[in-house]
C-alpha cells in the first residue's frame, strides 16, 4: 500500500468513525441537556439556536484519537499521536471552558487570563518536544523565496508560542456559523496531508491531517445548517491546536499566513472593530464582528457565508502549498 492509499484510508476511517459516533453522541448530549447559550448581544436571528447541543467536538476528537493510535500500531510511527496530544490539550481547555459556561448557564466560561496561560504553557511544552524529536529548528522557511531565516532559540520560542496561542484563538473565533469552522478547516487539513506526504519522515503528520479531514466531513453531517450539534470550544480549540501544531511539526509556521487567511481576517475584523469603537466612542466599521456576522447582517445566508469563506480558504491553501512545497524537508 503506497502513501496516498494509506492517507486515504485514514481519512475514510475518520469519516466513518465520526459519523457513527454522532448517532450516539448527539442524542446523548441532547438528553444531558448540554445546550449552547447564545450571546444576547449577538445576531438576534441566532437566538433560535439556543439549546442546540454543544461540545460535539468530542466526536471528531475521539475518532482522531482512535486513528492516531491505530496508525502508530500499524506503522510504528507515533508522530500522529504527538500532534493529537498537543491538540487534545487545547481540547481539554475548551472542555473546561464549555463546562464553565454550562454550569453558569451563560456564554461566559474561563477567564481570558486563565485560558491564555494554559494555552501558552501547552505551546511552549510542544515546541520543546518537537525540538527534542528533531522535527523543529529555530529557522523560518520563507514561502516562495526558498530561503530560511535563522533565529536565536529564545526568540524562536517566544515567536512560536505567541503564534500558536494566536492561531488557536483565531480558529475558535471562526466558529460562529453552522458548519463554518469545520468547512474552512477542511482545505487546511488537505494541504498539510499533501505536504507531509512529500517526505518519508513526516508521513505520520499526514496521517493525522488526513484523519482529521475525514473526521470533519463526518462531523459536518451533523453540523451543517441547520446544525444538530455544535463543536463548542472543546472542538474549536482542538482544531486550532491541530492547525498550528501541524504547521510547526512540518517546520513551516509561516504557511499559516496563507492556510489561515480566513482565521486571520476573522480575528483582524474583531480587533479593528474594538479599537475603532473605543477610538470613536461608539462608531463601528463592520455591521457586526467578527467578519462572518458582518456578512450575515448584509443579508448573506449562513450557507453563503460558509461557501464563500471556504472558497477563500481553498485559495489561501493553494497559495500556501505552492509557496512552501519546495521547502518541505
Amino acid at each position: 500500500m503506497d502513501t496516498l492509499q494509506k492517507l486515504l484510508l485514514c481519512a475514510a476511517v475518520g469519516l466513518v468513525v465520526t459519523a457513527l459516533l454522532g448517532l450516539a453522541v448527539v442524542p446523548a448530549l441532547r438528553r444531558a441537556k448540554v445546550g449552547q447559550s447564545i450571546k444576547t448581544d449577538g445576531p438576534v436571528w441566532h437566538m433560535s439556536k439556543q439549546g442546540t447541543p454543544t461540545m460535539g467536538g468530542v466526536m471528531f476528537i475521539t475518532a482522531a484519537l482512535a486513528v492516531s493510535v491505530a496508525w502508530g500500531i500499524w506503522q510504528g510511527d507515533w508522530a500522529a499521536l504527538t500532534v493529537f496530544g498537543f491538540a487534545a490539550v487545547f481540547g481539554v481547555i475548551g472542555f473546561l471552558d464549555d463546562f464553565a459556561k454550562l454550569r453558569h448557564k451563560e456564554n461566559t466560561g474561563l477567564s481570558a487570563s486563565a485560558k491564555f496561560l494554559l494555552q501558552l504553557a501547552a505551546s511552549i511544552l510542544f515546541i520543546v518536544i518537537l525540538q527534542k524529536l528533531g522535527h523543529l529548528r529555530p529557522d523560518l522557511a520563507i514561502p516562495f523565496l526558498d530561503i530560511e531565516l535563522h533565529l536565536p532559540r529564545t526568540v524562536y520560542l517566544v515567536f512560536a508560542a505567541l503564534v500558536m496561542v494566536g492561531t488557536v484563538n483565531a480558529v475558535n473565533l471562526t466558529d460562529g456559523v453552522d458548519g463554518l469552522c469545520s468547512s474552512v478547516t477542511l482545505p487546511v487539513m488537505l494541504t498539510f496531508a499533501a505536504l507531509a506526504a512529500r517526505t518519508d519522515n513526516k508521513v505520520g503528520y499526514g496521517a493525522f491531517s488526513a484523519c482529521l479531514l475525514g473526521c470533519l466531513v463526518g462531523f459536518l453531517l451533523y453540523n451543517h445548517h441547520p446544525a444538530k450539534v455544535f463543536m463548542g470550544d472543546t472542538g474549536s480549540l482542538f482544531l486550532g491546536g491541530a492547525v498550528c501544531g501541524l504547521a510547526f511539526a512540518l517546520d513551516l509556521p509561516l504557511i499559516l499566513i496563507f492556510v489561515g487567511i480566513v482565521y486571520i481576517l476573522e480575528t483582524l475584523s474583531d480587533i479593528i472593530q474594538v479599537l475603532y469603537f473605543k477610538a470613536t466612542h461608539g462608531k463601528r466599521i463592520f455591521l457586526m464582528a467578527p467578519l462572518h456576522h458582518h456578512f450575515e447582517k448584509k443579508g448573506w445566508s449562513e450557507n453563503k457565508v460558509v461557501a464563500v469563506f471556504t472558497a477563500v480558504s481553498c485559495v489561501g491553501c493553494a497559495l500556501g502549498y505552492w509557496g512552501v512545497a519546495n521547502l518541505v524537508r
